[in-house]
């Protein structure tokens, strides 16, 4: 999104995630009914949803007695232990920069974390967005290629985007069978797959 800040990412993240549960509840009662999908996590999904820094984050993790060093992405279970501090999806921002891709904008307040944004579902269902604003400084993008250590040569395409007129933009992405797995209350991301890889099926 042009012209968009992390607050407007995570704003439009919002509105999106509202949406979409709180129209599957009108509209797909019936299904959820036949899932024996307990709905009350659901109805709670509505603005404003709660806002926590990594730091905060971090805060929860120790208090809760996992022993977890400032500088290292969540995994799974802190994802869980997280997640069930709220009664809805919490949306944890600022992110250390060297777990977060190249092209995300560290903050101008403090260069050591990213302009990142995880959404974190309820009842152990973990990320189901991942977004940030992006970094649209030119000189800036080249530095942090060459921190990662990556080939120029093969991001050429995308420094183009920032050398040919480039805004400040945000964005970001939804999990589309993890939320699907979510909002069903189904035991594995596999059951949202049409057509799951499984040991005894690989095709089609």
């Amino acid at each position: 999104m042009a012209f968009n800040d992390l607050n407007d990412n995570m704003d439009l993240a919002e509105d999106f995630l509202e949406h979409i549960v709180q129209s599957v509840l009108k509209n797909r009662s019936k299904e959820l009914q036949a899932l024996n999908r307990n709905t009350a996590m659901l109805e709670n999904v509505k603005k404003p949803l709660p806002r926590i820094t990594y730091d905060e984050a971090v805060a929860i993790l120790r208090r809760k007695g996992v022993e977890f060093e400032w500088g290292n992405d969540f995994g799974g279970t802190d994802e869980t232990v997280i997640s069930a501090e709220f009664d809805r999806p919490v949306m944890v921002h600022r992110y250390p920069s060297g777990v977060k891709a190249f092209y995300m904008k560290r903050d101008p307040q403090n260069p050591a974390v990213a302009l990142a944004v995880d959404v974190l579902a309820p009842e152990g269902y973990g990320e189901i967005i991942g977004g940030s604003q992006r970094e649209d400084d030119l000189d800036l993008l080249l530095q942090r290629l060459h921190e990662h250590k990556l080939p120029q040569e093969a991001f050429e395409w995308y420094l183009d985007l920032r050398r040919y007129g480039s805004v400040p933009h945000a964005g970001f992405g939804l999990g589309v069978e993890r939320t699907v797995a979510w909002i069903c209350g189904l035991d594995h991301v596999r059951e949202t797959i049409p057509f799951a890889r499984m040991i005894y099926r690989l095709t089609p």
